[in-house]
């Protein structure tokens, strides 16, 4: 191979992909991988000997805010933070300016050029009165649509009707879901109860939205999948007992994906008693024996779970400090810590480097039709280098999202993110991000 203006040869590591791993030298060309194998070194040589090298993450549930809220978090601060922890594209929407028609998806893309460090899709929000705007958007290019069961985050919830609808509209057109599972009924009624018992202590999160609540959502959402055969994914499933539905209805036909979360994995039921705001985020935490833990991470092993996401959502102590239980924001800060998170997963065996570039890479890639997730010839050469020797403690001052802290402050991770590369240009090292603003609007394929 003749030497390239722009060239770059990652030489002597591991190469990690969704199905194994292999010692290989990787060149990349013009923004896209070029070659595969035992390689002449040509441009700029990046010694990555001792290192893994894994494709970009793709993350595809993210709320930025922006435009919006964007004291809580924005497209430059927010993306900074993906990229120094090696996630390269993400899938975002902000309730608190949705996208609900093409006009609307326009306006966002002219706004958002020139702010974001990572490649990006956007998503739709579905009303009940905009179901019939699905097919526009569908064809301007939205990645998927986020619909509610129950009246959240200031948007209303799709009852059974508006669902099914919503699902055949979007069978008719090959769009993609992305649905959010609680009752409104169960909700509601909860909240009515508990404040008229004037409860306003933390743990009323656990009565409000419920268990029951959710699997209610998820059963009907479930049959409405397997009548219209839509592409759904089933939001941050909290517990086995949603994937009980999930396998059920996979078995008759549905096209159900199931997203995982780091929070259902690690934070406890009973955290908000004494952490309050900072673990009110929904579903809640379901976790209440290292048996429901276990079951989690048993069920990532058996392919049970889809792919990963941070739900990435959010605010400052000071934000999360305001009024109480009732008023404060839903949500958890997450890009600083998923991959990371999982990476520490792997050296501790629960998974392996390949489960993570599957479900954090390639599966949610292909979920939405996504050019990424891969490291093969000819492929965006997102590139992630991690150390699996080293560690660090997370720490809230070193958190970049706006966030500026994390629920899982204190905890040691095993493996470091050395560097990230965005179509084969440094975007982040050694934990440190550029704020070059190179990425690109992506559209499904």
């Amino acid at each position: 191979m003749s030497e390239s203006r722009g060239s770059v040869t990652f030489k002597g590591g591991m190469l990690v992909s969704a199905t194994g791993q292999t010692r290989a030298d990787l060149i990349v060309t013009g923004g896209k991988v070029a070659a595969v194998g035992e390689l002449s070194p040509i441009g700029q040589v990046v010694d990555a000997t001792g290192l893994l090298i894994m494709p970009g993450m793709v993350d595809t549930h993210v709320h930025l805010m922006d435009p919006g809220a964007t004291e809580r978090e924005d497209f430059p601060t927010g993306t900074r933070a993906a990229a120094a922890h090696g996630v390269t594209t993400i899938l975002e929407h902000t309730h608190s300016h949705p996208v609900r028609s093409a006009a609307d998806l326009t306006e966002k893309r002219q706004y958002l050029a020139g702010r974001s460090n990572v490649d990006f899709g956007l998503a739709a929000h579905v009303w009940p009165d905009t179901v019939e705007k699905i097919p526009e958007l569908v064809e301007a290019g939205v990645s998927f649509f986020k619909i509610f069961t129950c009246d959240t985050h200031g948007v209303p919830g799709l009852d059974p009707g508006f669902l099914g609808a919503a699902m055949d509209a979007l069978a008719a057109v090959d769009g993609r879901a992305l649905i959010h599972n609680e009752d409104q009924a169960l909700t509601a009624s909860a909240e009515r109860r508990l404040k008229a018992d004037g409860r306003s202590d933390p743990a009323l999160l656990n009565e409000w939205r419920s268990r029951d609540a959710e699997m209610v959502a998820v059963a009907s959402t479930a049959v409405l999948a397997l009548s219209s055969r839509a592409n759904v994914t089933f939001a941050h499933v909290s517990n086995t007992d949603v994937l009980g539905v999930v396998d059920e209805y996979r078995r008759l036909g549905a096209d159900i994906a199931a997203e995982a979360c780091p929070q259902y994995f690690v934070l406890e039921e009973s955290e908000v008693e004494h952490q309050g705001p900072f673990r009110k985020f929904t579903p809640p935490a379901r976790i209440t024996s290292e048996g429901d833990r276990a079951s989690m991470w048993e069920a990532v092993s058996a392919g049970r779970f889809s792919f990963f996401s941070t739900d990435h959502a959010p605010s400052t102590r000071d934000q999360k400090n305001e009024g109480d239980i009732w008023s404060a924001p839903f949500g958890l800060p997450g890009l600083d810590t998923t991959l990371p998170f999982l990476i520490d997963a792997a050296l501790s065996g629960l998974v392996t480097m390949s489960d993570v570039v599957r479900l954090y890479s390639t599966r949610p890639a292909q979920q939405y039709r996504l050019p990424k997730g891969t490291l093969d010839v000819g492929a965006d050469a997102d590139v992630v280098i991690v150390d699996p020797t080293a560690s660090w403690e997370v720490k809230g001052s070193d958190v970049l999202s706006k966030a500026g802290w994390s629920p899982y402050e204190g905890r040691t991770f095993a493996g470091k993110i050395v560097d990230t590369y965005l179509r084969g240009v440094r975007i982040a090292s050694e934990g440190v991000p550029d704020d070059s603003r190179v990425g690109r609007f992506i559209r499904p394929g």
